[in-house]
């Protein structure tokens, strides 16, 4: 029987990423196969914050061992932009194409379009909480390239990539990506565990 851990969010692209990086080691299960239909708040101005703030609300909730994360896109020449507020840049509305589109246009002429994706996950084990990040440094491309991914995607190439994520497989971009680090992290602490 594969141990099970609650995944505190309702993106499903966020579930299918970690899926394809946990694999068989532990059996994921989403809010909703959890029963729980909430929208947890991310009311604070870090990553780590925000991440534990998740996994605590679905622990108190159900008292089952958890994990949540939170990611930014930190743009070196915005002062870390969008950074915690990634999600929300263009507004309330979580409107991926309008975040694109603020981030291109605040970054018109901009020579160094170096920037990071960071992930933080904060897990939940017997009542303890770990935290485990992941980076993903790159640059931000002048205009959008494929339709694979979500989010920045489109406008993102890692380091060492020559197309941006929004171009790869999922394979190919679990081989990059920022989540599938901190991810990594997470498993060997978990095998660690048991």
């Amino acid at each position: 029987m594969r141990p099970a851990l609650i995944f505190a969010t309702n993106n499903q692209h966020k579930v299918d990423e970690i899926r394809q990086v946990l694999s068989d080691s532990f059996h994921i299960m989403t809010l909703k196969e959890a029963g729980i239909d909430i929208d947890i708040p991310e009311p604070h101005d870090t990553l780590e914050a925000n991440a534990r703030e998740k996994s605590t609300v679905i622990h108190q909730l159900t008292r089952q061992d958890c994990f949540s994360e939170d990611t930014g896109l930190e743009v070196a020449a915005l002062n870390g932009e969008p950074g915690v507020k990634s999600a929300r840049y263009a507004g309330d509305g979580r409107d991926f194409q309008q975040n694109i589109l603020k981030l291109l246009e605040k970054l018109e002429g901009e020579p160094d379009r170096s920037a990071q994706f960071r992930t933080v996950v904060s897990l939940i084990l017997n009542n303890t909480e770990y935290q485990f990040e992941g980076i993903c440094k790159g640059r931000i491309t002048t205009a959008q390239s494929g339709n694979k991914g979500f989010g920045y995607d489109p406008v993102f190439i890692p380091d060492g990539a020559s197309v941006t994520f929004a171009d790869m497989t999922m394979q190919e971009k679990a081989n990059y990506s920022h989540r599938a680090k901190a991810v990594a992290k997470l498993i060997s602490f978990l095998k660690e565990q048991q």
